[in-house]
């Protein structure tokens, strides 16, 4: 049996999916702010463009951390179906139930994160 199984990986698989549905809401409604700032100098002021252009690079910053998350989301529930969850990936020992309920995409116990 894995660590999870100790911690309840259903729980944790429902929370991952649950996470994983907010944040693809959420890059689908930020999609219009990442599109390309038009340059028309006709119809927006120089400062307005800067506003938008520092406003455009702010959303696609927000979206790359979306999809990094999405990423370990994606890679915890692989690790969940496989029966690998909850186990340090570096020492091999179980990952504390409550490391977990703080981050459901953590790949290390407390002592090996902290070498990091």
């Amino acid at each position: 049996m894995s660590a999870a199984g100790a911690v309840n990986a259903e729980k944790f698989r429902k929370q991952l999916e649950a996470r994983r549905s907010e944040l693809a809401d959420l890059s689908d409604m930020n999609a219009e702010a990442r599109k390309t700032v038009m340059l028309d100098q006709q119809s927006v002021g120089r400062l307005s463009r800067q506003d938008a252009l520092q406003q455009q690079a702010m959303a696609n910053a927000q979206e790359a951390r979306r999809v990094n998350e999405l990423r370990r989301i994606d890679a915890a529930l692989n690790r969940i179906d496989a029966d690998d969850y909850g186990w340090c990936e570096e020492c091999g020992e179980a990952i504390h139930k409550k490391r977990l309920e703080i981050d459901p995409t953590a790949t290390h116990c407390a002592a090996c994160a902290s070498n990091r």
